[in-house]
């Protein structure tokens, strides 16, 4: 039996249908990009005002600058006394997705808050973080499992779905997307003040994917013109991947202005996961959805999908090894159009041999090069953001999503920056000064990634092997 022929053909978006409320929220647009196809739903119907409520007074520091029920630790039993199961409101209007979308956002807050509220206590008094709280009350489990499972999510806060890209208001609409005009709709701490860190760390995403329409535009483009074998075209879309992924990472630099180091540690209590967490050793009892304990990866920016994007099309090989594996379950959690259009994106490019194509020409191969090094650059700068605002400030041996803090991510920065080299060799090491000054920093890059990772390995006593 001959192997089975990838599909060819992916609807991509140009008009996303903003007022359609029977798609769901995120499918990949050439405008929107990676972003919700609409502005995410800030307003609930009525009869969630109960949980609006909730919501609106749970922040350590609310909206009108008071100190919210996380401040007083007393979001747990105000939830038990004052939230009722409306698991039946959400049936009536399960037909409308993006609203369901909005509603796994908001009760994927409140699981969080809840099972976390008692580590964040014990974190602000010097404390280890603890355990959480071991079960999730059926007034939460029940309605985020149903909203969840409408929505094409798993029942616990995800990146895309919830915290980051389904998370923002335009303060004034008609201004867009302009940095300075983004809002948190949802916070755990100071994030409704658009100053803060928390809110720095959420909205600098957002600011990042709404450059993914023209990268997909670009990729898309790479992918039709290799089929028709038209170098021309194939080298255009390769340039237009090298010029939105620039800006992407232009954006991502401003992270540190936005976001400070030393205020991460505080909220980032409140995005951990279950999986591979010390807070919850055996999982999470969903009250009323499972007699079993549950157990879900934490929300972590590695779901985004720009990266696994420019992986898929360019060939980038992981190393076959445990933390591979990880980055292959954080696969799961993203938006199921995502997931289909970065498998589509892999089956083709295979398919259609992109890599060798793209290396059979100096000119594309340069452009390929230059490809990955802003996949380099987009993972070094993560690596420098775990070292300066993770590592230098928490012993916690595992991110939010549960993978190991030190040598998950120096495993796909080595992966590509090992595929620059062979690209670079490959082609005799000419594809002109602008790559060979690419290739002179990866020199030193890579040394001082192997030192930095073997330093912080010594110092938590991590297996090097593994890095």
């Amino acid at each position: 039996m001959g192997s089975i022929v990838p599909s060819l053909s992916f609807n991509v978006l140009r008009d996303t249908k903003p007022d359609d409320t029977t798609l769901p929220a995120f499918m990949v647009s050439t405008t929107r990009g990676f972003l919700p196809r609409q502005e995410p739903i800030i307003s609930l119907p009525a009869e969630f005002d109960v949980l609006e409520s909730i919501l609106a007074r749970m922040p350590i520091k609310t909206l009108n600058g008071t100190p919210g029920l996380l401040a007083t630790a007393t979001l747990g039993e105000t939830i038990l006394k004052d939230l009722p199961d409306l698991t039946s409101a959400i049936d009536k209007y399960k037909d409308n997705l993006p609203l369901m979308n909005a509603l796994y956002r908001d009760y994927s807050f409140l699981a969080s808050a809840y099972l976390l509220e008692p580590c964040h206590e014990r974190f602000t008094n010097g404390e280890s973080y603890g355990l959480g709280r071991q079960t999730l009350p059926s007034v939460i489990s029940l309605p985020i499992s149903r909203c969840a499972q409408l929505a094409g999510f798993k029942p616990f806060m995800e990146y895309a779905g919830s915290y980051a890209l389904f998370n923002y208001r335009l303060q004034d609409p008609k201004r867009g997307l302009e940095y300075d005009n983004l809002r948190l709709i949802r916070a755990f701490e100071h994030g409704l003040d658009p100053k803060s860190s928390e809110a720095g760390f959420v909205l600098v995403h957002v600011d990042m994917v709404q450059n993914s329409g023209p990268l997909i535009d670009g990729v898309v483009s790479v992918l039709d013109a290799c089929e028709h074998n038209d170098r021309e075209a194939f080298n255009i879309g390769m340039e237009k991947v090298v010029t939105s992924m620039t800006k992407v990472n232009k954006v991502m630099d401003g992270m540190w202005g936005k976001s400070k180091p030393g205020d991460y540690t505080s909220f980032r209590t409140f995005i951990f996961g279950i999986t591979s967490q010390s807070m919850f050793p055996h999982g999470v009892v969903y009250e009323g959805v499972s007699d079993e304990p549950m157990s879900f990866r934490g929300e972590s920016g590695a779901n985004d999908s720009m990266i696994p994007l420019c992986d898929n099309l360019l060939q980038i090989a992981m190393p076959d090894t445990p933390l591979t594996t990880i980055l292959q379950d954080f696969r799961s959690y993203r938006p199921g159009n995502h997931r289909e259009f970065l498998e589509y994106v892999k089956a083709r490019s295979a398919h259609l041999s992109l890599k060798s194509y793209a290396l059979q020409e100096p000119s594309s191969a340069a452009l390929c090069l230059l490809i990955l090094n802003q996949v380099r650059d987009f993972r070094w700068r993560h690596w420098c953001f775990t070292r300066e605002y993770i590592l230098k400030k928490t012993t916690h041996p595992t991110a939010t999503g549960g993978s190991p803090i030190v040598t998950w991510l120096p495993n796909q920065l080595q992966a590509v920056m090992q595929a620059m080299v062979d690209v670079w060799e490959g082609s005799g090491k000419r594809l002109g000064k602008s790559c060979e000054e690419v290739m002179d920093l990866l020199y030193v890059q890579r040394e001082t990634l192997r030192k930095e990772v073997e330093k912080y390995c010594q110092e938590r006593n991590v297996d090097t092997s593994k890095a």
